[in-house]
């Protein structure tokens, strides 16, 4: 199997045909073996029937549907799993992507040597206010944070090799971080091509303006993982450190000069008395919970059963 184009969909009924007509006329030309996989992500709308009834007209159209609605992750991931192609092209089922970009991503991968390449939809035919100007603001903190120069990370026109699909894990709502994920696990050939963008036919689009928090939020979890998930004692034991050495430091500091002062027959005030003693109680007690997070967290980490799971190229 040459390339797998793996589509995950959610009440789409009315783009379906369209779509997979439109993909069909983009692969005749290479001559090359292809299958398409929807996954139906619990739609309510009768897309699954449809699939159905497409599967048995075209042998290359293959389905997975859920039995309620998981979130386009899931859909990607369990897509991947059944995904044979050499290449894995990835692209939405609304119609806004264009199939006429699939031969040139897929060329892109064979020929260029590429591990994976993200669509860039530099002209948009969004709401300028509801999602272009957020998602400028999101890919400029996704690119800074995780040093992949992609203009449009949250693209859902992206093509892989197979090594990469396979050896990734899509979960939570990690979809959106997929360029990321693939370099940590060791795939940094990631390139970006400029891609035609479509305004929406049919429907309305299913994501809201909380994926952007919910997109900082997981862009920070998955940055801490990738950072400090095989030694979290690295991130919590020096920040719980540090703020207990300060704490401890401004106590002696306390003591020491009441006890100067008695000594010199000065005026003094009791330590107790004063907000900086229990500014510092606090910072005594957050440091220590910090340090003791690190140690647990550390002993979870050391007995999980992936912690000696790497990523290996090759082997002779």
């Amino acid at each position: 199997m040459d390339l797998s184009v793996v589509i995950a969909l959610y009440n789409e009924k009315e783009s379906l045909s369209e779509l997979t007509g439109g993909i069909r006329r983009a692969l005749e030309p290479l001559s090359i073996e292809y299958e398409i996989i929807l996954v139906n992500d619990g739609s309510n709308d009768g897309s699954w029937e449809l699939i159905e009834k497409m599967a048995r007209e075209d042998a290359r159209i293959r389905g997975i549907s859920f039995r309620r609605n998981y979130g386009k992750s899931a859909a990607l991931y369990c897509g991947f799993e059944m995904a044979g192609g050499e290449v894995v092209i990835t692209m939405d089922a609304d119609l806004q992507d264009d199939p006429q970009e699939l031969p040139e991503l897929y060329r892109m991968i064979r020929e260029d040597g590429y591990d994976l390449v993200s669509g860039w939809k530099q002209k948009r035919y969004d709401s300028k206010l509801t999602k272009n100007l957020p998602s400028k603001i999101y890919n400029a903190a996704a690119r800074r944070v995780t040093g992949i120069k992609l203009h449009d990370m949250n693209c859902g026109l992206k093509a892989y090799r197979k090594e990469v699909v396979k050896n990734i894990e899509v979960f939570g709502e990690m979809h959106r971080y997929i360029p990321y994920l693939a370099k940590n696990a060791g795939f940094t050939r990631i390139g970006e091509k400029v891609v035609r963008h479509h305004p929406r036919k049919f429907g309305k689009s299913k994501f809201g303006m909380d994926r952007f928090v919910n997109g900082y939020l997981d862009l920070m979890s998955l940055w801490f993982l990738s950072r400090f998930g095989k030694n979290p004692m690295h991130f919590f034991g020096v920040i719980g450190s540090l703020i207990f050495f300060i704490g401890f430091i401004i106590v002696l500091w306390m003591i020491g000069d009441k006890v100067i002062a008695q000594s010199q027959g000065l005026k003094y005030r009791e330590v107790t008395a004063q907000p900086l003693f229990y500014l510092t109680l606090v910072a005594l007690i957050v440091g220590t919970q910090l340090f003791l997070t690190g140690f647990i967290a550390e002993l979870i980490s050391r007995n999980s059963k992936d912690r000696n799971q790497y990523q290996i190229d090759k082997k002779i």
